[in-house]
């Protein structure tokens, strides 16, 4: 058992190469991935395989060994991986770990250190890395599912909630303008939510590395961005200001998530704002794309923590000592219409200047239709 563990840490590079080009020529969805992304957890797998080697002769003593632990822990974040990587299934995860019993085996078959108590080890470690990683592909899949679906519902109580407001303030005492112009209002609010009941149906059906699905149109995108400030204005408390460098942004988008994007940033800021500052939006357009950035004060958001925010996988965990959540999958979907759109997030918080999120936007990265956004791991 001792030799078969230093040929697998003698050889991890080379096993991890032998392993990946039979992947590529095996499953074609793996020929998409990159290399770093393929490999993933694998070679932690292999040196903790070695280490179980090393100090165990048959599988039932090393059950209950800290490598085989870390083996199902890995096993759980390649599950993971997988389901931010598009068009992966459970078969897929399983005909890699089936690949890697190959390799494995027949490198050890080489080296005539193959035997029962090898085998052993072999077996029942990657059986039970195979069963975790599915699972833990499963989950994920379904936990965004879950998620994506949840945030849409969310956001529909906002436009209808906008709606009905604006038909409560109607008067039939208010002047003919004044009466169109509200009804204006809670008509272009229910017909943002009837879109939005349209990503409800295409989010029960996501697959493994998709978000929400976009649908492009050239149009006026400052009137989405206008529309979305002076909504919030009717119902928040705080201030929120918006200064532009323009009052006509032509392009291709899909104003519906951008309107999306913009209401979970603003809603954001309120609710983690200091509610005497006002919050600020700036649109600044360039001939190409345009700028759109939400700023508050408040609370600030670690710096070793605004990475994760923007992982859907993480959105489960607090992210400061006071209590507060993570600010929500909202923020995962934040960057994935960002990058539909050929753009890019940057996030500055410090205590002293407060959180800033600055969204650059293409304004012809797409052409007029319907594209599935992409939930990425990091």
């Amino acid at each position: 058992m001792q030799k078969a563990a230093r040929l697998l840490k003698e050889n991890n590079k080379e096993i991890i190469k032998k392993w990946e080009e039979k992947v590529n020529s095996e499953i074609e969805v793996s020929q998409k991935t990159s290399s770093l992304a393929l490999r993933n957890q694998l070679p932690h797998i292999l040196e903790d395989i070695a280490e179980i080697m090393e100090r165990h002769n048959d599988f039932e003593p090393a059950k209950n060994d800290e490598e085989y632990k870390k083996i199902i822990k890995n096993s759980l974040d390649h599950g993971r991986h997988r389901a931010t990587t598009t068009n992966y299934t459970v078969a897929e995860i399983l005909k890699e770990y089936f690949v890697l019993y190959r390799v494995l085996t027949d490198n050890l078959r080489e080296a005539n250190v193959y035997d029962e108590s090898t085998s052993s080890i072999l077996k029942y470690t990657l059986e039970m890395a195979m069963i975790k990683s599915a699972s833990s592909f499963t989950s994920a899949i379904n936990d965004m599912k879950e998620k994506l679906v949840g945030t849409l519902a969310h956001d529909i109580r906002n436009p209808i909630s906008y709606a009905f407001l604006a038909l409560d303030l109607l008067d039939p005492e208010d002047s003919p303008e004044t009466i169109e112009e509200t009804k204006k209002m809670a008509t272009s609010s229910l017909n943002y939510s009837l879109k939005l009941i349209e990503g409800l149906l295409d989010a029960i059906s996501v697959e493994a590395g998709e978000g929400i699905t976009l649908n492009f149109e050239k149009a006026n995108i400052y009137k989405d961005i206008e529309w979305v400030i002076e909504e919030a204005k009717m119902i928040f408390t705080p201030e929120i200001i918006l200064t532009s460098n323009s009052s006509s942004i032509i392009g291709v988008f899909d104003g519906t998530a951008i309107r999306r994007m913009l209401e979970n940033l603003v809603t954001n800021a309120v609710k983690y704002g200091d509610q005497t500052h006002p919050i600020q939006v700036n649109v600044h357009e360039f001939e190409n794309s345009f700028n759109l950035t939400v700023h508050n004060k408040g609370i600030p958001i670690p710096e070793e923590k605004q990475a994760e925010i923007f992982n859907y996988l993480e959105q489960s965990k607090s992210y400061n000592g006071d209590g507060i959540r993570s600010w929500g999958i909202g923020l995962s979907l934040v960057k994935a219409v960002t990058e539909a759109h050929g753009g890019e997030v940057e996030l500055t918080s410090t205590k002293k200047q407060g959180t800033t999120f600055k969204i650059k936007i293409e304004k012809y990265k797409n052409k007029p239709g319907k594209v599935k956004s992409l939930i990425t791991y990091k």
